[in-house]
């Protein structure tokens, strides 16, 4: 449903091809999968999606994530961590840099979960965009290191990165579009991502907002402290006493 919204969305804005759009979410984000399922959203999951088309002949690729209601502990510094990983790597983006000191930021493959960089290939990623969705030049460290590329003004393409929750099962995705400029990099993918976003509908409780960054099972978000917990306690055991 999300794929057919997105794309239906994009050729009515004038988009000429919708290559594809990758939509994945809940327990499908780690290990992430590069296609998208009939798998339904439910409250507190991550989502993230890519978005590959072509508007006046040039391509788009670039991921954004949401959480869906609220967001995990987990799930809030697995962005964190992904974000700034992303943002340590387009600082380094100018004239003359090459792809391996760019690439030398993103984290080794053992370090979020996989056995070599061939098995994380395209998570940690750097690429050319322009009239095709994958161009030169290329960032990772499977490739980049031996084989580095010298960045070169007037350049676009994108950076991107991946980081594992360590509840398991949920992750962050994040990628930019850039074009280098004489003094470093300008981002032209303007959808916010600087810190992770909460979509879909707000629910209220008797006491207010249910707040945003909640663990979605229920109990694991109860401290048994409030005045409320406290009462019905109380009033438990006044029941139980009374039985006995």
């Amino acid at each position: 449903d999300c794929v057919a919204v997105v794309a239906n969305s994009l050729y009515r804005q004038g988009s000429e091809f919708v290559e594809g759009v990758n939509a994945i979410s809940g327990e499908r984000c780690s290990p992430h999968p590069h296609n998208f399922s009939d798998r339904a959203l439910r409250p507190g999951d991550p989502a993230y999606f890519d978005v590959l088309h072509s508007f006046n002949g040039y391509r788009t690729c670039y991921y954004r994530t949401f959480a869906v209601g609220s967001a995990s502990r987990a799930m809030v510094d697995a962005y964190k961590r992904c974000r700034d990983y992303l943002d340590q790597a387009i600082a380094l983006v100018k004239p003359g840099t090459s792809t391996a000191e760019v690439t030398s930021i993103f984290p080794k493959a053992q370090e979020f979960g996989f056995a070599n960089e061939e098995q994380a290939f395209a998570l940690q990623l750097g690429h050319g965009v322009g009239l095709s969705i994958w161009e030169k030049p290329v960032f990772s460290r499977l490739v980049s290191l031996d084989h580095p590329e010298v960045i070169e003004e007037n350049m676009v393409f994108a950076l991107e990165t991946f980081w594992p929750a360590t509840d398991g099962w949920s992750a962050a995705r994040i990628e930019e579009q850039m074009v280098v400029t004489k003094d470093g990099a300008e981002v032209i993918t303007r959808f916010p991502a600087e810190e992770l976003l909460v979509a879909g509908r707000r629910y209220y409780t008797a006491g207010g907002h249910l707040p945003t960054i909640r663990e979605t099972q229920s109990n694991l978000n109860a401290d048994g402290q409030s005045p409320v917990v406290q009462a019905a306690k109380r009033e438990g055991a006044k029941v139980r006493a009374h039985r006995d």
